[in-house]
């Protein structure tokens, strides 16, 4: 017999299903791609290659979509007449096949449906991640070095690389800072769920009384900004320092003053990169993180903005406090956000942040949904 439970989980990826292909529009994607096939075969479609590539990107993005559905939508016809047939025969170890079969598909369902949450303009962009642990000297730092263990081993798992553009190591352990470069589709929409301050409560490793220590990390996201987007920076107000680059980086680190850090005096924004051999190279990787920060220093202001019509109490400073990762007296990670919360404290560590986004960014649907919440 088939698991009841089976063919309920069959009755939800149809319900899922149908529901998709209605917010999909999928008729609508199908004669987009039409449209875009019909400018890539025009002859004069190379003239403009930055045109021409914005079109072949923007037309992949609408094929992956819909062969994702597809895909999706047929193998659930398939488990639709394996199911059958297992009922039918009795056959015990097909009935279990497709249990294990429908299990994954709902997985990749759930995944799926994520996806079509990332589809704000700048969702598609690489990131750029900062962490900056608070007070606390080595215990924060050491926090700091834990959390970019973690970002990095999520955007492993996810195929994204990941570059460091700034590193600033502790005094004893951890970091003083660092930059990463996420680089991958939709990097952005994914992390911008991670900005703000993440607590740590846990026993100290560096404590000989074995207190438990509280501490504090600051992470901001921003989304690395390409050509399309227009953010003016004058000359005049840019102050360019030079210096050696420290931390790892082989026999060209502290030989030259390849590294960069500019000062943007109107808001006082401070960015560096050290990480490319030449200072040119530098130095353009510093101009886009500037222009990232101003974008992001952007969108904040439009939120406060938007607050205030609303006449709503909304704190986007550095000290608002999103997680709570405790490891003693009790494993809990929590978003106080969403509420959204697990036990598994190793799993989160080694990249498993899936379910905090997932939830960040259907709570984020919601609000747009409904308003006054």
């Amino acid at each position: 017999m088939l698991d009841i439970q089976v063919k309920q989980d069959l009755r939800e990826v149809a319900k899922r299903l149908q529901e998709l292909r209605g917010s999909l529009d999928l008729d609508l994607k199908l004669e987009q791609i039409g449209d875009f096939e019909e400018k890539m075969s025009q002859p004069d479609f190379w003239n403009d290659n930055d045109a021409a590539q914005k079109v072949i990107a923007e037309s992949n993005a609408v094929k992956a979509v819909v062969e994702k559905f597809q895909k999706l939508n047929t193998d659930y016809e398939d488990l639709e007449v394996m199911a059958e047939l297992a009922e039918e025969e009795g056959d015990e170890s097909m009935a279990k096949e497709a249990a294990e079969s429908i299990a994954g598909l709902v997985k990749r369902l759930e995944e799926f449906e994520l996806t079509l949450l990332l589809n704000q303009p700048y969702d598609r962009l690489n990131a750029i991640l900062e962490l900056h642990p608070g007070a606390g000297g080595t215990e924060s730092q050491d926090w700091g070095e834990m959390l970019l263990r973690m970002y990095r081993r999520w955007a492993e798992k996810r195929g994204f690389g990941v570059e460091v553009l700034h590193y600033l190591e502790g005094d004893e352990a951890g970091i003083k800072s660092v930059s990463l470069l996420i680089k991958g589709y939709n990097a952005y929409g994914y992390l911008k769920a991670e900005k703000g301050v993440h607590r740590l409560v846990r026993i100290s490793p560096f404590d000989s009384s074995g207190r438990r220590h509280t501490s504090f990390v600051s992470c901001d996201v921003m989304p690395e900004i390409d050509d399309d987007i227009e953010i003016e920076v004058r000359t005049e107000d840019l102050k360019v320092d030079t210096y050696r680059s420290s931390g790892a980086g082989g026999q060209h680190v502290n030989k030259t003053e390849s590294a960069v850090r500019i000062t943007h005096i109107p808001t006082g924004i401070v960015v560096a990169c050290q990480t490319e051999r030449s200072q040119i190279s530098n130095r353009d990787r510093a101009m886009k993180m500037l222009k990232s920060k101003l974008y992001e220093l952007k969108i904040e202001e439009q939120m406060k903005q938007l607050a205030e019509i609303r006449g709503e109490q909304s704190d986007i400073a550095w000290g608002s406090q999103i997680r709570s990762y405790v490891f003693h007296p009790y494993s809990m990670v929590k978003d106080h956000r969403t509420d959204h919360e697990t036990g598994n404290i190793g799993a989160v560590m080694d990249g498993d942040l899936d379910g905090f986004i997932d939830a960040y960014l259907r709570m984020q649907i919601q609000d747009k949904e409904d308003p006054t919440s």
